[in-house]
């Protein structure tokens, strides 16, 4: 059940300077009673003195590569996660309580239709993407369909240098973001821009949205592009391991039938059993198991196509 965090606590209380000690990010210079500078240990440029922390306002910003913000958006661009994840993290390395006890209602009337803050879309495309990469061969992904979906090998400047880049559209289809995987083992392996609400989006909902009543949800990037390529156009991802609400009105929103299909590792299992319900409270939900430690991208395309296909999976009442 996903609970309220007091995003304000945590950034009033846990200091800027823990992240920095945290993530061991040295060569910062002190240039005032509460100001340091130094090399950006985000996008790792050439500026000697791009990167300010200010200790008395607890904020950061970046002069290069435009990264800035709170404790919490620090945590966020390093590790290349959402806000949650991040004000989770803090809180247990400091001991600040994160969770209060109220959850967002699992209640979710698909009639209600509370605004979803909108999100911009961006000004631009990413030029000389390759989509003939050879680790999206390694990954099974059809050269027809990176083309598609516009996933390639970004070689070109900025945060998403020398990154597997993926498009991100909202509802409408309008591109509002990149992800970027990393394919050296540098850390963090996705990176998304600062501050990207990916918790009020559906990875790939404006394909999947667009005739069908029924919809397919997995977890990841691949998942969706592996189940995309083996018939099955109709499915979202959730660009993670949890429902938000602005997910879940999306959904529920949009389709009468939901196929549930997470990893089959304990987080993944955790997460279903959390999520069937709150979904079956609004429309049909199906809930597809996968063997133990097993993925949907990790399945080839007939697999896919006979688990999919199966009608003995287990409907959630």
């Amino acid at each position: 059940m996903t609970k309220w965090v007091d995003f304000e606590a945590i950034k009033r209380r846990v200091p800027i300077t823990a992240v920095l000690e945290h993530y061991r990010i040295q060569g910062l210079k002190r240039s005032g009673k509460a100001h340091f500078r130094g090399r950006c240990p985000l996008h790792r440029g050439e500026g000697r003195e791009t990167f300010h922390i200010d200790t008395a306002e607890q904020v950061f910003h970046c002069f290069s590569c435009q990264a800035g913000g709170s404790v919490l958006d620090l945590v966020m661009a390093i590790e290349g996660c959402g806000l949650r994840q991040a004000a989770e993290q803090l809180s247990s390395w400091r001991g600040v309580p994160a969770n209060a006890a109220e959850p967002w209602p699992r209640t979710v009337k698909p009639t209600v239709t509370k605004k979803i803050e909108s999100i911009a879309p961006l000004g631009f495309h990413l030029r000389g993407v390759d989509s003939r990469h050879p680790y999206l061969r390694v990954r099974g992904i059809q050269e027809s369909t990176a083309i598609e979906f516009g996933v390639g090998f970004y070689s070109g400047p900025g945060l998403m240098q020398r990154r597997l880049v993926i498009p991100i559209h909202d509802e409408a289809g309008r591109l509002v973001g990149y992800c970027g995987r990393s394919l050296d083992g540098s850390e963090p392996r996705y990176k998304f821009p600062l501050r990207f609400p990916k918790s009020q989006l559906l990875f790939n909902l404006h394909r999947a949205g667009a005739k069908q009543s029924d919809v397919i949800v997995v977890e990841g990037f691949f998942d969706c592009l592996k189940v995309y390529q083996a018939g099955f156009p109709s499915v979202v991802a959730l660009m993670g391991s949890s429902l938000y609400e602005a997910q879940c009105r999306l959904l529920v929103g949009r389709f009468r039938h939901v196929r549930l299909m997470l990893d089959g590792d304990p987080a993944g299992r955790r997460a279903m059993s959390a999520i069937a319900p709150i979904l079956s409270a609004h429309c049909s939900t199906d809930v597809i198991q996968l063997t133990e430690g097993v993925q949907p991208d990790q399945l080839t395309d007939e697999s896919l196509r006979q688990l999919l296909g199966r009608k003995e999976a287990s409907q959630i009442q």
